[in-house]
Protein backbone atom coordinates (compact mmCIF):
# COMPACT_ATOMS: atom_id res chain seq x y z
CA UNK A 1 0.00 0.00 0.00
CA UNK A 2 1.23 3.12 -1.02
CA UNK A 3 0.45 6.62 0.55
CA UNK A 4 -0.68 9.33 -1.77
CA UNK A 5 2.15 12.20 -3.38
CA UNK A 6 1.39 14.50 -0.42
CA UNK A 7 -1.03 12.44 1.98
CA UNK A 8 0.83 13.59 5.11
CA UNK A 9 -1.93 12.56 7.10
CA UNK A 10 -1.92 8.77 6.29
CA UNK A 11 2.45 9.04 7.08
CA UNK A 12 1.12 11.16 10.56
CA UNK A 13 -1.88 7.99 10.86
CA UNK A 14 1.06 4.80 10.61
CA UNK A 15 3.13 6.54 12.89
CA UNK A 16 0.13 6.88 15.78
CA UNK A 17 -0.92 3.02 14.65
CA UNK A 18 2.28 1.80 15.54
CA UNK A 19 2.83 3.89 18.68
CA UNK A 20 -0.82 2.30 19.53
CA UNK A 21 0.70 -0.98 19.03
CA UNK A 22 3.84 -0.82 21.39
CA UNK A 23 2.26 1.42 23.47
CA UNK A 24 -0.07 -1.44 24.14
CA UNK A 25 2.19 -3.94 24.20
CA UNK A 26 4.40 -2.27 26.68
CA UNK A 27 1.97 -1.54 29.05
CA UNK A 28 1.32 -5.19 29.62
CA UNK A 29 4.42 -6.41 30.44
CA UNK A 30 6.44 -7.18 26.82
CA UNK A 31 10.16 -6.75 26.61
CA UNK A 32 11.54 -3.37 24.89
CA UNK A 33 12.96 -5.20 22.14
CA UNK A 34 9.84 -7.05 21.06
CA UNK A 35 8.31 -3.48 21.77
CA UNK A 36 10.66 -1.91 19.54
CA UNK A 37 10.17 -4.59 16.55
CA UNK A 38 6.40 -4.34 16.24
CA UNK A 39 6.87 -0.34 15.75
CA UNK A 40 9.78 -0.60 13.09
CA UNK A 41 7.99 -3.60 11.39
CA UNK A 42 4.70 -1.50 11.18
CA UNK A 43 5.90 1.21 9.93
CA UNK A 44 8.21 -0.23 7.55
CA UNK A 45 5.20 -1.85 5.66
CA UNK A 46 4.06 0.81 3.69
CA UNK A 47 6.90 1.70 0.93
CA UNK A 48 6.91 5.35 0.70
CA UNK A 49 8.53 5.09 4.35
CA UNK A 50 11.81 5.44 3.58
CA UNK A 51 13.14 5.64 7.46
CA UNK A 52 11.48 4.45 10.77
CA UNK A 53 13.41 3.68 13.99
CA UNK A 54 12.08 2.97 18.44
CA UNK A 55 13.30 3.92 21.08
CA UNK A 56 11.60 2.24 24.01
CA UNK A 57 12.18 2.26 27.78
CA UNK A 58 9.93 1.08 30.50
CA UNK A 59 8.83 4.92 30.79
CA UNK A 60 8.14 5.70 27.30
CA UNK A 61 7.80 5.45 23.41
CA UNK A 62 10.05 7.35 20.99
CA UNK A 63 8.89 6.94 17.31
CA UNK A 64 10.65 8.23 14.18
CA UNK A 65 9.66 8.20 10.46
CA UNK A 66 10.86 10.02 7.27
CA UNK A 67 8.39 10.77 4.48
CA UNK A 68 9.32 12.58 1.94
CA UNK A 69 12.28 14.15 3.36
CA UNK A 70 9.95 15.02 6.71
CA UNK A 71 10.84 13.61 9.73
CA UNK A 72 7.89 12.73 11.70
CA UNK A 73 8.50 12.19 15.66
CA UNK A 74 5.76 10.81 18.47
CA UNK A 75 6.15 10.53 22.14
CA UNK A 76 4.50 8.54 24.48
CA UNK A 77 4.90 8.36 28.56
CA UNK A 78 4.44 5.46 30.08
CA UNK A 79 2.95 5.35 33.74
CA UNK A 80 1.29 2.14 34.68
CA UNK A 81 2.72 -1.48 33.49
CA UNK A 82 1.00 -3.95 34.16
CA UNK A 83 0.71 -8.17 32.90
CA UNK A 84 -1.42 -9.43 30.26
CA UNK A 85 0.12 -11.68 28.08
CA UNK A 86 -2.77 -12.22 26.40
CA UNK A 87 -3.23 -8.53 25.07
CA UNK A 88 0.76 -8.73 24.02
CA UNK A 89 0.02 -11.70 21.89
CA UNK A 90 -3.14 -10.15 20.41
CA UNK A 91 -1.30 -6.86 19.24
CA UNK A 92 1.70 -9.90 18.10
CA UNK A 93 -0.70 -11.23 15.57
CA UNK A 94 -2.70 -8.00 14.60
CA UNK A 95 1.13 -6.92 13.72
CA UNK A 96 1.71 -10.03 11.32
CA UNK A 97 -1.66 -9.49 9.54
CA UNK A 98 -1.11 -5.42 8.88
CA UNK A 99 1.73 -5.95 8.04
CA UNK A 100 1.23 -9.41 5.26
CA UNK A 101 -1.91 -7.35 3.73
CA UNK A 102 -3.34 -4.34 2.81
CA UNK A 103 -5.20 -3.27 5.71
CA UNK A 104 -6.13 0.27 6.04
CA UNK A 105 -4.65 2.26 8.70
CA UNK A 106 -7.92 3.23 10.21
CA UNK A 107 -8.98 -0.10 10.41
CA UNK A 108 -6.03 -0.93 12.00
CA UNK A 109 -6.23 1.71 14.40
CA UNK A 110 -9.94 0.14 15.03
CA UNK A 111 -8.56 -2.90 15.66
CA UNK A 112 -6.14 -2.23 18.39
CA UNK A 113 -8.48 -0.19 20.44
CA UNK A 114 -10.52 -2.98 20.53
CA UNK A 115 -7.27 -5.83 21.67
CA UNK A 116 -6.54 -2.29 24.18
CA UNK A 117 -10.12 -2.94 26.16
CA UNK A 118 -10.13 -6.63 25.95
CA UNK A 119 -10.59 -7.95 29.92
CA UNK A 120 -10.20 -11.50 29.57
CA UNK A 121 -10.17 -12.64 33.14
CA UNK A 122 -11.84 -9.98 35.99
CA UNK A 123 -11.18 -8.85 39.10
CA UNK A 124 -12.70 -11.82 41.17
CA UNK A 125 -11.61 -14.42 38.51
CA UNK A 126 -7.67 -13.59 39.38
CA UNK A 127 -8.14 -12.60 43.15
CA UNK A 128 -9.25 -16.25 43.63
CA UNK A 129 -6.88 -18.14 41.17
CA UNK A 130 -4.19 -16.27 42.15
CA UNK A 131 -4.63 -17.21 46.20
CA UNK A 132 -5.28 -20.88 44.81
CA UNK A 133 -1.79 -20.75 43.10
CA UNK A 134 -0.18 -19.39 46.11
CA UNK A 135 -1.95 -21.97 48.43
CA UNK A 136 -0.19 -24.70 46.10
CA UNK A 137 3.10 -23.35 47.04
CA UNK A 138 2.68 -23.90 50.44
CA UNK A 139 2.37 -27.77 49.28
CA UNK A 140 5.27 -27.44 47.47
CA UNK A 141 7.29 -26.01 50.53
CA UNK A 142 6.51 -28.81 52.05
CA UNK A 143 3.52 -27.52 54.60
CA UNK A 144 0.22 -29.18 55.56
CA UNK A 145 -2.83 -29.36 54.15
CA UNK A 146 -3.96 -26.92 57.28
CA UNK A 147 -0.96 -24.73 55.98
CA UNK A 148 -2.71 -24.67 52.06
CA UNK A 149 -6.01 -23.73 53.68
CA UNK A 150 -4.65 -20.88 55.39
CA UNK A 151 -2.00 -19.82 52.70
CA UNK A 152 -5.66 -19.21 50.01
CA UNK A 153 -7.28 -17.38 52.73
CA UNK A 154 -4.36 -15.10 53.60
CA UNK A 155 -3.43 -14.76 49.66
CA UNK A 156 -7.17 -13.80 49.23
CA UNK A 157 -6.96 -11.26 51.99
CA UNK A 158 -3.90 -9.74 50.64
CA UNK A 159 -4.65 -9.60 46.96
CA UNK A 160 -7.95 -7.91 47.78
CA UNK A 161 -6.12 -5.80 49.68
CA UNK A 162 -3.38 -5.21 46.95
CA UNK A 163 -6.43 -4.26 44.54
CA UNK A 164 -7.85 -1.75 46.46
CA UNK A 165 -4.62 0.38 47.50
CA UNK A 166 -4.58 0.56 43.53
CA UNK A 167 -7.16 2.60 43.36
CA UNK A 168 -5.70 5.29 45.36
CA UNK A 169 -2.21 5.08 42.36
CA UNK A 170 0.45 4.61 45.14
CA UNK A 171 3.71 3.08 43.69
CA UNK A 172 4.70 -0.57 43.57
CA UNK A 173 6.84 0.07 46.72
CA UNK A 174 3.90 0.67 48.84
CA UNK A 175 1.77 -1.98 47.47
CA UNK A 176 4.60 -4.61 48.18
CA UNK A 177 5.38 -3.54 51.31
CA UNK A 178 1.48 -3.71 52.55
CA UNK A 179 0.67 -6.33 50.96
CA UNK A 180 3.64 -8.55 52.76
CA UNK A 181 3.18 -7.00 55.86
CA UNK A 182 -0.73 -7.72 56.16
CA UNK A 183 0.43 -11.00 54.94
CA UNK A 184 3.06 -11.78 57.76
CA UNK A 185 0.11 -10.55 60.06
CA UNK A 186 -2.20 -12.77 59.07
CA UNK A 187 -0.16 -16.15 59.17
CA UNK A 188 0.52 -15.06 62.93
CA UNK A 189 -3.07 -14.91 63.38
CA UNK A 190 -3.55 -18.41 61.40
CA UNK A 191 -1.06 -20.25 63.60
CA UNK A 192 -1.88 -18.66 66.62
CA UNK A 193 -6.00 -19.68 66.60
CA UNK A 194 -4.66 -23.24 64.53
CA UNK A 195 -5.76 -22.34 60.98
CA UNK A 196 -2.58 -23.43 60.58
CA UNK A 197 0.78 -24.92 61.25
CA UNK A 198 3.58 -23.96 59.87
CA UNK A 199 3.58 -20.02 60.22
CA UNK A 200 7.27 -19.39 57.86
CA UNK A 201 5.41 -21.67 54.72
CA UNK A 202 2.20 -19.82 55.28
CA UNK A 203 4.11 -16.29 55.04
CA UNK A 204 6.54 -17.05 51.75
CA UNK A 205 3.22 -18.92 50.30
CA UNK A 206 1.00 -16.27 50.62
CA UNK A 207 3.79 -13.44 49.65
CA UNK A 208 4.03 -15.26 46.56
CA UNK A 209 1.60 -13.11 44.31
CA UNK A 210 3.63 -9.85 45.08
CA UNK A 211 6.72 -11.52 43.45
CA UNK A 212 8.19 -9.70 40.41
CA UNK A 213 9.17 -12.62 38.50
CA UNK A 214 7.90 -10.65 35.13
CA UNK A 215 9.90 -7.76 36.13
CA UNK A 216 13.09 -10.06 36.37
CA UNK A 217 12.57 -12.09 33.40
CA UNK A 218 12.13 -9.31 31.38
CA UNK A 219 15.53 -7.51 32.41
CA UNK A 220 17.40 -10.53 31.75
CA UNK A 221 15.84 -10.86 28.69
CA UNK A 222 16.44 -7.11 27.48
CA UNK A 223 20.06 -6.86 29.20
CA UNK A 224 20.66 -10.16 26.58
CA UNK A 225 19.11 -8.71 23.81
CA UNK A 226 21.65 -5.62 23.79
CA UNK A 227 19.29 -2.99 25.96
CA UNK A 228 20.94 -2.19 29.00
CA UNK A 229 18.75 0.77 30.15
CA UNK A 230 15.45 -1.16 29.70
CA UNK A 231 17.53 -4.13 31.39
CA UNK A 232 19.06 -2.26 34.43
CA UNK A 233 15.93 -0.28 34.67
CA UNK A 234 13.46 -3.38 34.82
CA UNK A 235 16.38 -5.14 37.13
CA UNK A 236 16.02 -2.15 39.75
CA UNK A 237 12.28 -2.39 39.82
CA UNK A 238 12.66 -6.17 40.73
CA UNK A 239 15.09 -5.54 43.44
CA UNK A 240 13.01 -2.36 44.76
CA UNK A 241 9.89 -4.82 44.71
CA UNK A 242 12.10 -7.69 46.87
CA UNK A 243 13.09 -5.21 49.53
CA UNK A 244 9.71 -3.74 50.08
CA UNK A 245 8.31 -7.71 50.12
CA UNK A 246 11.10 -7.88 52.47
CA UNK A 247 11.06 -5.18 54.73
CA UNK A 248 7.01 -5.77 54.95
CA UNK A 249 7.78 -9.17 56.26
CA UNK A 250 11.17 -8.66 58.42
CA UNK A 251 9.24 -5.11 60.26
CA UNK A 252 6.37 -7.43 61.52
CA UNK A 253 8.64 -10.22 62.12
CA UNK A 254 11.05 -8.49 63.99
CA UNK A 255 8.15 -6.58 66.15
CA UNK A 256 6.56 -10.30 66.63
CA UNK A 257 9.60 -11.71 67.87
CA UNK A 258 10.50 -9.38 70.34
CA UNK A 259 7.34 -9.14 71.81
CA UNK A 260 7.57 -12.87 72.79
CA UNK A 261 11.48 -12.51 74.45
Amino acid sequence: MNFGENNRSEAKKILLLASLAGEIMLKNGAETYRVEDTIERICKSRKNIKYADAFVTPTGIFVSLEYQEEMMTYLIRIKSIKIDLNKINLVNEFSREFVSSNMSIDKGIQKLRKINKVNNYGKWTKILSGSLACAFFSLLFGGTFLDFISSYLVSLIVLISVNGIDKYKMTFFINNFIGAALASILSILATKIGIGKNMDIIIIASIMSLVPGVAITNALRDTISGDFISGLSRGMEAIFSALAIAFGVGIVLNIYFKGMI
